[in-house]
């Protein structure tokens, strides 16, 4: 499945308060479900000493698929193709990359 495809697809089960004029409820709920994915690691790390189950693999595949559908919400209210922002993205970090600043921090580097 690609981008499009997808975008099209999550869109068609999105309901949500002031859909199409809102980054507030999409950007919270992204927050949540990424959390969530940090959660089953924490619990990984405590519960089964760091060894990743295939339950918890299954769990996490799902849990990332929660973030991926606000990824496309958010992009969605903005206007922007789930396509370009993974392009930028990987512009980004291959600019990065070539001016060897790929570790360190600041969003400008």
């Amino acid at each position: 499945m690609n981008f499009e495809t997808y975008e099209e697809s999550a869109g068609k089960t999105a309901i949500y308060p002031d859909r199409g004029n809102t980054l507030i409820y999409p950007a919270l709920k992204l927050a949540g479900e990424s959390g969530e994915v940090a959660e089953k690691v924490g619990k990984m790390l405590r519960d089964d000493a760091g060894v990743l189950t295939d339950k918890r693999r299954d769990d996490l595949i799902k849990e990332l698929g929660d973030v991926l559908w606000y990824v496309a919400a958010l992009c969605h209210e903005l206007k922007v193709p789930m396509a370009e922002v993974a392009q930028l993205n990987i512009d980004k970090l291959n600019s990065r990359k070539e001016r060897n600043v790929l570790t360190g921090d600041g969003d400008d580097r």
